[in-house]
């Protein structure tokens, strides 16, 4: 960011204060239209140039009328070239300076985050620690400038205390911490402002992607009128051991709801039944080694392991699959055998949540989520294909070095069954002609966009994995979002 900064000011001709300025700006206008009625803002400023925006934000403040009360924290080394020019200016306003621990004045209405930016990567220290807290104890809303102070920007992580903001402004380009990570816990309502540095970073190229519904368009056209059903993907979906009919049965009808043309499932023989009497559309047999074979040769796209467990039966299924070269889904029982007998290929999508990448990598949960961006990356060059990191930004990875975040979903997306819809919807995508990539990254952002629309409609708690197909259909037509 350092060095996007610089060159954008060094190609517009721009001082880095000229931007600072900029920054201020865009922040105090958002909070004005944020919190129109707020008369007293209390703005807590570092030691960076985080702090420094906060000072232009105090002088714009008070310079329309506002009460303003501004506390910094003072260090060992002098403030930043461009921090020092805002502070200076703050003062020649009037404006004062009140110590770290002065205490706060009554009926603060809004607080103003301006602490640490995107350089820190530890746990924040005295007296920016307390401040945090009781910014975070207090009754008025918190704005974030640029990220919320203690969250890494590079990877969502919080080494240790972190603001709760409301709202967050991410000056020029987002942060893939904003995004993932513990970010949703901390950064509220999230905004980006460019600067005017539009045509800059029109010519720039981003690392990473973000994707939400809004992105559904592009990969998923509106079909033609003669199309049928071979046109759209045969599908066979392997998973449903004893006692789990449940999971395999989500996985084939969330495919069928993203519009795969056939499906096919290979189960248990006790499962046949209660799930062709839920879904009848789709085929259903007991999983053999025949029935196997022929339904191998009969698809055009494999999903396995939603319900499949790891006993016998389970081993020599995934053994015939893997030996095929046709796109493929693995996930769930699928992917802790993977882990057993590990493997690397360019025609699969693996979706692990972070308790089985830890396995597939041989480490501990909270290490994959110490970086899950680094986690999904390395999975990816360990096993080939797409990787599907699942969890609160969701990350999609390949072998090729791309990487993305879903900027969708939400808690209630914490029950059980969520996984198993996701492997239907990201293998229908396969069969609908689209690369691995694409499928995954299509299949993502339906889903939790399906989510969401679940979650406005009836709130978070409750929400059952089967009650997106009530609102998928608007999400794999994204045309009929648009009319």
């Amino acid at each position: 960011m350092g060095q996007l900064e610089r060159d954008a000011a060094d190609s517009l001709g721009l001082t880095l204060y000229e931007l600072m300025l900029r920054a201020g700006q865009a922040s105090y206008e958002r909070v004005r239209a944020q919190w129109p009625q707020a008369q007293h803002w209390l703005i807590l400023c570092g030691q960076g140039n985080n702090g420094g925006d906060g000072y232009v934000v105090a002088r714009l403040a008070q310079a329309a009328g506002l009460r303003v009360t501004l506390l910094a924290c003072s260090g060992n080394k002098p403030l930043p070239e461009e921090a020092q020019q805002a502070q200076e200016a703050w003062l020649a306003a009037g404006g004062v300076i009140h110590a770290p621990d002065a205490p706060w004045p009554q009926n603060i209405d809004v607080i103003v985050d301006a602490l640490l930016g995107t350089g820190i990567n530890r746990a924040p220290a005295a007296p920016y620690a307390e401040l945090i807290d009781l910014a975070n104890a207090h009754a008025a809303p918190i704005f974030a400038i640029d990220i919320p102070s203690g969250l890494d920007a590079a990877t969502g992580t919080t080494p240790g205390n972190a603001i709760n903001a409301d709202v967050t402004l991410s000056m020029i380009v987002l942060k893939p911490g904003l995004l993932t990570g513990k970010a949703r816990d901390h950064v509220g309502r999230l905004h980006c402002d460019a600067l005017g540095l539009n045509t800059f970073l029109a010519g720039e190229t981003a690392p990473m992607q973000r994707y939400d519904a809004a992105d559904l368009a592009h990969w998923l056209k509106p079909r033609k009128a003669t199309s049928h059903k071979g046109d759209h993907g045969r599908l066979v979906v392997v998973g449903g051991d004893t006692g789990t009919a449940g999971a395999i049965r989500m996985t084939a009808e969330a495919a069928l709801r993203s519009g795969a043309g056939l499906v096919r499932v290979l189960t248990h023989e006790d499962n046949i039944g209660p799930i062709l009497t839920a879904r009848p559309e789709l085929m259903v047999d007991a999983l053999g080694e025949e029935t196997l074979e022929q339904a191998l040769q009969w698809a055009d796209v494999i999903a396995i392991g939603p319900g499949l467990g790891q006993r016998d039966w389970a081993q020599k299924a995934l053994k015939k699959v893997a030996a095929s070269e046709k796109p493929m889904l693995w996930d769930a029982d699928a992917l802790n055998l993977l882990a057993i007998k590990p493997d690397y290929r360019q025609n699969r999508i693996i979706t692990p949540h972070p308790g089985e990448a830890a396995r597939l990598l041989g480490v501990k949960t909270r290490e994959v989520e110490r970086d899950r961006l680094q986690a999904a990356q390395t999975l990816a060059k360990r096993y080939g294909g797409v990787v599907v990191l699942k969890g609160a930004g969701t990350i999609v990875a390949s072998a090729a070095g791309d990487i993305a975040i879903a900027d969708v979903g939400n808690a209630g997306m914490a029950s059980g069954g969520m996984g198993d819809v996701l492997s239907g919807i990201i293998a229908a995508m396969l069969g609908q002609k689209l690369t691995l990539l694409e499928a995954a990254s299509a299949g993502c952002v339906a889903h939790g966009a399906a989510a969401d629309a679940v979650a406005r409609q009836r709130g978070t708690r409750g929400m059952l994995a089967t009650d997106l197909f009530e609102l998928l259909w608007q999400f794999v037509n994204p045309e009929m979002i648009q009319q």
